[in-house]
C-alpha cells in the first residue's frame, strides 16, 4: 500500500476549482496592525478581539500569528469561543466578553478563562467560585457608561468603592466599551471617558481599557492601560474621517464559470430584476449568498476583473453571482474575479450591501478555499 504523497502545484490548483471561491487571509498584515495599533500607544499593552471566529479569519491560524507577534491578551465573546482561543493560546490571558451566564462559571475555570462580569448576581457568583476554590479567579468589570447593552451602571460601579466583593471577585481588568468612536466628534465620546475616568479614580489600582479600533485614534485620553482593538487588526478602517492605516487582510476571488452576450431586452436573475438597455457581455461566478457574500448587494455591488469595474446585476443567488463583463473583453471562462481586494476594501463592500464591514468579515462562509499568507510567503 502507498504512503502519502506530496501534494502538487497542479493539486493545489484543482483543489481551488473544487470551491467557488477562494479567500486569501494575510496573517503578516494582522500582525503588522497590530503593531500599527499598539504604537499609537506606546505606554499601554495592547490586546486582540479575536471573537467570531477572528472576524471570520480564522482563530486557529489568527491567534497564534498575534502571539508570535508579542500579543498576550485576547478578548472572545463566548465561552465556546473561549475553549477554541485557549486551544491555540496555551498561555495567554483570554477574557470572555458576554460576562458570566449561570452555572458556566467552572466550564471558565476550567479552561482558564477570564469572564467579563457586568452584574451584581454575576460578581456574587464568580466570589462565591472563587471561595471554594480556595485561590484568586482574575476577572474583569464591564462598566456601562452609555451602550445600555451589558455591564454595571456607573452609579453602582461607584458604589462598589472599597467593596470587598471587589477583590474577592478577582477583578483585574475595568473596561467599559465606547458608543460613538467611529465618529471622532460625537460628544458622547467625551462623557463616557469623563464616567471611566470616575469609576477608575473610585477603584485605584485596577488597570482600565477603554479604546476599542476606533477609540485608540481619539487619542491619550483614550487609551488607558489596555487597547482593546478588534476590526482594524483585519483591514477595517478605525479612522473612517480619513484614510485607512490599516494594512489590507483579506482577498476574496471567484473564478467565472460562464460567459454570454444578452441583447436589448433580455432580462438575467430571479425575478427578471435587471434588463439590458443594449447588448452587453455578462459572467456568471460560482459564489453567492451562501459563501457569505451578502444578498443585500445585488445591483449595488461590484467586482474587479482585469482591473476594469464590473457591476452586480440582478439578484444574488444562493451560489451565483452575474456580472456585466463588457468593459473587461479579456473576460472568458476560467478568469477571476476580485469581489473584496484593492480598491473593494470591506468597507467599500459593506457600504455597497448596506450594511458595515464588519457584517462583511464576520460573514465569510466556510465554502471557500483559504489560504493564508505569513511574512514568508513570496
Amino acid at each position: 500500500m502507498r504512503g502519502p504523497r506530496s501534494v502538487s502545484q497542479g493539486d493545489l490548483a484543482i483543489q481551488d476549482l473544487t470551491h467557488g471561491a477562494r479567500l486569501t487571509v494575510d496573517l503578516a498584515a494582522i500582525a503588522e496592525n497590530w503593531r500599527r495599533l499598539g504604537a499609537q500607544a506606546p505606554d499601554a499593552a495592547c490586546a486582540a478581539v479575536v471573537k467570531a471566529d477572528a472576524y471570520g479569519c480564522g482563530l486557529a491560524r489568527v491567534a497564534p500569528a498575534l502571539w508570535a507577534a508579542g500579543c498576550r491578551t485576547f478578548f472572545v465573546a463566548h465561552l465556546s469561543e473561549g475553549i477554541s482561543a485557549r486551544a491555540a493560546l496555551p498561555e495567554a490571558t483570554i477574557y470572555v466578553l458576554n460576562g458570566l451566564l449561570p452555572g458556566l462559571g467552572p466550564a471558565l475555570v476550567a479552561h482558564d478563562l477570564r469572564p467579563v462580569l457586568g452584574s451584581g448576581e454575576e460578581l456574587a457568583e464568580w466570589a462565591a467560585l472563587a471561595e471554594s476554590a480556595g485561590r484568586r479567579l482574575p476577572a474583569a468589570l464591564h462598566v456601562d457608561t452609555g451602550m445600555n447593552r451589558l455591564g454595571l451602571p456607573v452609579p453602582e460601579a461607584l458604589a462598589l468603592a472599597g467593596d470587598p466583593l471587589i477583590a474577592r471577585a478577582g477583578i483585574a481588568l475595568l473596561m467599559t466599551h465606547l458608543v460613538s468612536a467611529e465618529l471622532s466628534g460625537d460628544p458622547i465620546n467625551a462623557r463616557q471617558a469623563a464616567d471611566f475616568a470616575r469609576v477608575r479614580a473610585a477603584h485605584p489600582g485596577i488597570p482600565g481599557s477603554f479604546a476599542n479600533s476606533s477609540g485608540i485614534y481619539l487619542g491619550g485620553p483614550a487609551h488607558h492601560d489596555l487597547l482593546r482593538p478588534g476590526y482594524a487588526l483585519f483591514g477595517g478602517n478605525p479612522t473612517p474621517w480619513k484614510a485607512n492605516p490599516m494594512r489590507p487582510v483579506v482577498r476574496l476571488e471567484a473564478q467565472i464559470a460562464q460567459v454570454r452576450t444578452v441583447s436589448a431586452g433580455e432580462t438575467c436573475g430571479y425575478n427578471a430584476r435587471w434588463r439590458a438597455a443594449e447588448p452587453r457581455r455578462l459572467a456568471t461566478l460560482s459564489m453567492g449568498y451562501a459563501d457569505g457574500y451578502p444578498r443585500a448587494a445585488s445591483g449595488r455591488g461590484m467586482a474587479l476583473v482585469d482591473g476594469a469595474r464590473c457591476p452586480i446585476l440582478g439578484l444574488i443567488s444562493m451560489d451565483l453571482i452575474i456580472l456585466d463583463v463588457t468593459d473587461a473583453p479579456g473576460a472568458v471562462r476560467g478568469t477571476s474575479a476580485t469581489l473584496i481586494g484593492d480598491a473593494l476594501d470591506v468597507d467599500t463592500v459593506g457600504r455597497a450591501a448596506g450594511t458595515i464591514g464588519y457584517e462583511i468579515l464576520t460573514g465569510l462562509g466556510s465554502r471557500y478555499v483559504r489560504h493564508y499568507m505569513t511574512g514568508h510567503d513570496a
